[in-house]
């Protein structure tokens, strides 16, 4: 079911084209990011707070759906596994889905939890405030037995070439629904890509390539960790020993990526113009993802996930990367590796 000895070592372009054949099963929680966005021109006379005269609300896909948007933006086929509340804001996401082209048939309904949403109030170019509504208990056992039912039945169905989890600690990636995905994954012999939060940070045992940001690991391990390159070797062979992963890729934020796969390795970020930060991650795991499906190196996928990731970040609110732009950005860069 893999694909990668067929691609390695490919030019920029080929790569993106080839992108084209990856299917990509997505298992994480998703959400609704809402953007209300407005003006301000008084205070509140009942409370020092500021008024804001509402004139337009969005919703878009967020957390593990936005990750599938990337991955249908990139040109491969996302299969989205998720669990929604039986309410408005789960139907939202179904509807959402379906104006993207990506598949709503592996979303599950539960009565026991609401939809995340995550409300952000914007005025004059300024994030005001934000409002979420969701529930972070894990799935219920009839929850779980019927989820991980759905997830079995698709790698059955569909040729899967990368398993993506993207972990945001709202109950469906519970400990025990890791580790069963990931046993599924071995059996098969499908590469793994892993995005974690806190709850389960350490569970993701033997993933092909684990991506935590800066600010994670730091909380992780048993030392303090610098954001340099012997610091961030030291938490790469830490987690290395924990898990049993094949690579390691840790974000940076402004300071770019580092890579720990054969050997260790900083990947700074272009200059940009920066909006929002919201959605970077979900740029970069996305182009990881799929690079991991074509065995292609962590430095080649470095250089291209940076340039998604600071992309995604010139534009308010989340948002898809741009294939074409991305192509364009990556021959401007002039470098070798890729080419």
């Amino acid at each position: 079911m893999t694909i990668h000895k067929q691609y390695f070592g490919t030019n920029i372009q080929q790569l993106f084209e080839h992108f084209n054949h990856v299917n990509v099963l997505v298992v994480g929680d998703v959400m609704i990011d809402r953007y209300l966005t407005g003006k301000i021109d008084r205070i509140s006379p009942e409370a020092p707070v500021p008024i804001v005269q509402l004139n337009e609300k969005n919703d878009r896909l967020g957390g593990a759906a936005n990750v599938a948007v990337n991955i249908k933006a990139l040109g491969a086929t996302p299969y989205l596994c998720s669990v929604v509340g039986d309410d408005e804001h789960g139907q939202q996401i179904v509807r959402l889905l379906n104006e993207k082209h990506i598949s709503s048939k592996y979303i599950c309904y539960s009565r026991e939890r609401k939809t995340t949403v995550k409300s952000r109030i914007l005025a004059s170019n300024q994030h005001v405030l934000r409002v979420d509504e969701e529930d972070k208990h894990d799935l219920t056992q009839e929850e779980h037995e019927d989820f991980i039912h759905v997830i079995r039945e698709l790698l059955d169905q569909k040729e899967i070439h990368v398993i993506l989890f993207q972990d945001y600690n709202k109950g469906v990636l519970s400990q025990d629904m890791i580790q069963e995905i990931m046993l599924e994954a071995i059996k098969q012999d499908i590469p793994t890509v892993v995005d974690p939060k806190a709850k389960n940070f350490w569970q993701y045992k033997r993933a092909t390539l684990f991506k935590p940001n800066f600010r994670e690991v730091a909380a992780k391990v048993p030392f303090e960790l610098t954001p340099d390159l012997d610091g961030l070797n030291r938490a790469a062979s830490y987690i290395k020993d924990k898990l049993g992963n094949q690579s390691t890729m840790i974000t940076l934020s402004d300071k770019g990526l580092f890579i720990y796969e054969k050997a260790a390795k900083l990947i700074p970020t272009q200059p940009r113009a920066i909006a929002d930060v919201c959605g970077a991650g979900d740029a970069v795991i996305s182009v990881v993802a799929l690079g991991v499906a074509l065995g292609v190196g962590l430095e080649e996928l470095g250089v291209v996930s940076n340039l998604a990731g600071g992309q995604v970040c010139e534009k308010v609110g989340v948002a898809a990367v741009d294939k074409a732009q991305l192509v364009k950005e990556y021959h401007g860069l002039n470098s070798p590796t890729l080419s």
